[in-house]
């Protein structure tokens, strides 16, 4: 499994507990420092997209959704897969 991965996953754990600590938003900024250094867009958009989440929790959805947004207008296809319909859903769900 990658390193960004691991990092996003780590802080899903407390995030998906109901517990959005800050140990939570750590990982989820270091997963996207790797993915973006490895240029791997689709991590990077995983990440973003539990920043997001977290964010949402924390009431700062204006944030979340600007995250969001710049990372998922960099796609052009794979509309269908997951990871982008969750992004679409995050994003419509931020508005």
């Amino acid at each position: 499994m990658d390193t960004a991965e691991l990092h996003r996953i780590r802080g899903e754990l407390p995030r998906q507990s109901g517990d959005p600590s800050q140990d939570a938003g750590r990982c989820f900024w270091r997963a996207i420092e790797i993915a973006r250094a490895r240029q791997q867009k689709l991590l990077e958009l995983r990440a973003v997209t539990s920043l997001g989440r977290l964010l949402e929790q924390q009431g700062k959805p204006g944030e979340a959704r600007r995250l969001l947004a710049d990372i998922y207008g960099w796609f052009s296809e794979g509309f269908e897969t997951r990871d982008l319909k969750e992004a679409k859903a995050l994003l419509h769900d931020l508005a």
